[in-house]
């Protein structure tokens, strides 16, 4: 069973920023890609960012040039640095990791709230 625990968000005003961390229980070789996905109140849950295991990356629009998605290798963490944060940021932010494209793993969620 693979395990993907978040961590790193909190409260913070806009304008301010948050590094979330996502600790993954097996070896990042082991999926295709890794991303971070978000959910805010009363909306679906949308892409944040993804890396694929080439290293390419993807970013949804509203946060190019302001979020950025790493990995390491040798800890088995996927990391979403994000700067610059709005409110509309807000969200609960999911930590994923994908197997063959065809299987989804998924964090339990940390909580991100910006505030004006």
């Amino acid at each position: 069973q693979v395990q993907l625990v978040e961590s790193g968000g909190g409260l913070v005003q806009a304008g301010g920023s948050l590094r979330l961390s996502c600790a993954i229980s097996r070896t990042l070789f082991s999926f295709t890609a890794m991303g971070w996905y978000r959910q805010a109140p009363g909306k679906q849950r949308e892409l944040v960012a993804t890396v694929a295991n080439g290293g390419s990356t993807n970013y949804a629009d509203s946060v190019k040039g302001r979020f950025t998605i790493s990995r390491n290798y040798l800890r088995n963490t996927v990391i979403l640095q994000m700067s610059s944060l709005k409110t509309e940021d807000t969200g609960v932010y999911y930590c994923n990791a994908k197997e063959r494209d065809l299987i989804d793993y998924w964090g339990q969620g940390t909580q991100v709230t910006v505030s004006s």
